[in-house]
Parts: structure tokens; C-alpha cells; sequence
């Protein structure tokens, strides 16, 4: 089941808020989400907003069917921000790549991006994030993810990473 706020009727004053039971069938979410972005961001954010859902359900709550996924959606102007939370114990947020919150170079390797040791894929999800927004930010509890994304209706396609 999925949950939605009103839509706002000037959606750069409020935020859209959708809560979802854990599951990892995210493709009305995400189509829900980016319904307000320009098409030709579809791809590069699709792929960013789905891993940070897949950490949220299955890192985060454990695909437990009994909590939930909240996202809070807003757009500032040509900022488009997403608030992730999940109902988990948390966990500890990586390093920022360096004091301005820059991406990080595709070389760098997706497991300084965690603790886990036993899954190969583990790590993947946060590297993705990190190359496609803007601006990453956890909660000190590491049970909430905001991500940010400059977006010009009139610019140019995204670049091929």
C-alpha cells in the first residue's frame, strides 16, 4: 500500500510525502517521484532514488512489511530534494568524500563506502548515490538520507558517467 499526501497547489512552498510498506516493488514509487523532473533526468535520478529505497527497505528495515518507507519530495526553484527515512536501528553514514560535499572520482572504489564485508554488493548502492546528487546528507542516526539535485528544465542532457 502506498500513501500520499496532497498535492500542493505551489509545490515549491511544501513538501509531497509518500509512505510505503518495506517491499523492494518500487516502480510506482519511483514514477511517483520523478513526475515532476524533466523527463531527460529520468534515468541518472531513477537510478540514484532506487538504491536509496533499496537501502532504506532492505538495509534499513529489513523488508519487514510491518514498517514503513517515508519520502518527503519538494521543489526549490530548479533544486529538486528528497528526504529518505526508513524505521531501522540506523547505521553509521560514510565519510563525505571531502569537506564540500563533492562527488567522488569514478575510480575510487565502491567499498570505502562500507563496513560490510561478507557481501560483495554491498557499498554499490551508496557509490551511485554519491555520483549521481548533488548533495548527500544522513541524519546522525543514519535512519534518514536527504538528497538534492540541481536540475534546469532548459539544460543540457546529464552526462554519460
Amino acid at each position: 500500500m502506498i500513501a500520499i499526501s496532497s498535492r500542493p497547489r505551489q509545490i515549491d512552498q511544501n513538501w509531497v510525502t509518500i509512505s510505503f510498506a518495506s517491499t523492494l516493488y518500487l516502480c510506482p514509487i519511483l514514477d511517483l517521484l520523478l513526475a515532476d523532473v524533466p523527463k531527460h533526468w529520468h534515468p541518472e535520478l531513477r537510478l540514484g532514488l532506487q538504491e536509496a529505497l533499496v537501502n532504506a527497505t532492505k538495509h534499513g528495515n529489513n523488508l519487514d512489511p510491518t514498517k514503513t518507507v517515508l519520502v518527503r519530495f519538494s521543489i526549490v526553484k530548479d533544486h529538486y530534494w528528497w528526504v529518505i527515512s526508513d524505521q531501522g536501528p540506523g547505521f553509521k553514514p560514510p565519510c563525505r568524500p571531502n569537506q564540500n560535499n563533492q562527488k567522488i572520482a569514478a575510480d575510487d572504489d565502491p567499498e570505502n563506502y562500507t563496513d560490510c564485508d561478507d557481501e560483495k554488493e554491498c557499498g554499490r548502492g551508496i557509490y551511485i548515490i554519491y555520483q549521481v546528487f548533488d548533495y548527500i546528507e544522513w541524519n546522525s542516526k543514519g535512519t534518514e538520507l536527504m538528497l538534492c539535485k540541481k536540475v534546469r528544465n532548459n539544460s543540457r542532457l546529464p552526462l554519460v558517467r
